[in-house]
């Protein structure tokens, strides 16, 4: 007799649409959801905690760099406590009337999932805040001498949110996020060739344990990459008819020009500009994006974090400067005097 999780396999494999969704490989229970254990030991407790005392749970922000699995927690809350979750995100709340529809259509015990929520409007947090601490909304009536304020009383909720810029939040919203604030880190290399390994399984790929080992090692230490990885490789495989070894993965890596450590063409770039314009840096962040005519943001936030964080390139007061290994990297020689010349 089959048991749910397979039947549930097998509709994923006989309906080709879903098989393109990210939602087919997110994890339905604390035990497939691989790393950020503390996290997970944390909210084990908060829930149960909740539960036992016949409470909702308490507001709970997470924050980190994307693709690490901030939503993926926010479902699995939800499936935990077995509540209806709202979803929305902080571009999409424009008016205080927006917020106030969607608060005053929850039910109780509902969770609003709000994600990036640093780009939430001030004014809309300001209503924000006591529907968070006291469960009430005050809407104001009218204009001028004859405006009043109604106070509507909210069902118990929970608030769940995610950002990818913490320090974008006010410090008021941030205080009131009474379950906590977590950090959602890097994966190691092993976690992610268990998310492969899982993600594999559920698409029906067969893969060798050295493609998965290839596939992790050049991820970024980023589950969402990770698996978009694991999906091309797999549509590079059927085209030549081949098993997905990692001969396969590499060929189909390279044709993404994704390199053995992860890096794309526009990190390279990144590289060969500091060192052929600019000397190797010292240079300012906002001189590489108009060199290579970039937003500044894409930059800082999509690129230099992992340049860095590999050793590629260093963040002085005077400018990003590249490494003696971002030099080898991109096969360029490394001066002699060049330590000299910081100086």
């Amino acid at each position: 007799m089959s048991t749910p999780k397979e039947n549930k396999q097998k509709d994923v494999f006989n309906d080709p649409e879903k098989l393109v969704l990210d939602s087919t490989l997110r994890p339905e229970t604390w035990e497939e959801y691989i790393g950020q254990q503390i996290i997970k030991d944390n909210l084990k407790i908060l829930l149960t905690a909740a539960k036992e005392r016949g409470h909702v749970p308490e507001h709970v922000l997470f924050y980190g760099p994307p693709g690490l699995g901030k939503t993926t927690l926010a479902h699995l809350i939800a499936k935990e406590t077995g509540s209806q979750m709202k979803v929305t995100s902080g571009p999409a709340i424009e008016k205080v009337g927006d917020l106030a529809s969607i608060l005053t259509n929850l039910s109780s015990g509902d969770i609003l999932f709000i994600d990036e929520i640093h780009r939430l409007n001030k004014t809309i947090e300001e209503v924000l805040y006591p529907a968070m601490e006291s469960r009430v909304l005050d809407i104001i009536i009218g204009k001028g001498p004859s405006a009043r304020t109604i106070q509507l009383e909210l069902p118990s909720f929970t608030l769940l949110a995610a950002t990818t810029r913490v320090a974008l939040i006010s410090s008021p919203l941030r205080s009131r996020f009474s379950g906590g604030v977590f950090r959602l880190e890097f994966y190691t290399d092993e976690e992610i060739k268990q998310i492969l390994r899982r993600s594999a399984k559920l698409l029906g790929v067969n893969i060798t344990e050295d493609a998965l080992s290839e596939i992790s090692k050049r991820s970024r230490f980023t589950p969402r990459t990770a698996n978009y990885f694991l999906k091309r490789c797999r549509d590079y495989a059927q085209v030549k008819k081949q098993e997905l070894n990692n001969d396969m993965v590499t060929d189909a890596l390279s044709l993404l020009e994704i390199d053995a450590f992860g890096l794309n063409s526009y990190d390279r770039k990144i590289l060969e500009i500091i060192i052929d314009k600019f000397g190797g840096g010292p240079v300012g962040a906002s001189t590489i994006a108009a060199a290579m005519a970039e937003e500044i943001s894409t930059l800082e936030e999509v690129h230099e974090p992992y340049l860095l964080r590999m050793g590629f390139i260093e963040r002085t007061p005077r400018g990003r400067v590249v490494t003696k290994k971002g030099y080898e990297h991109v096969g360029y020689d490394y001066p002699e005097n060049r330590q000299e010349k910081l100086l």
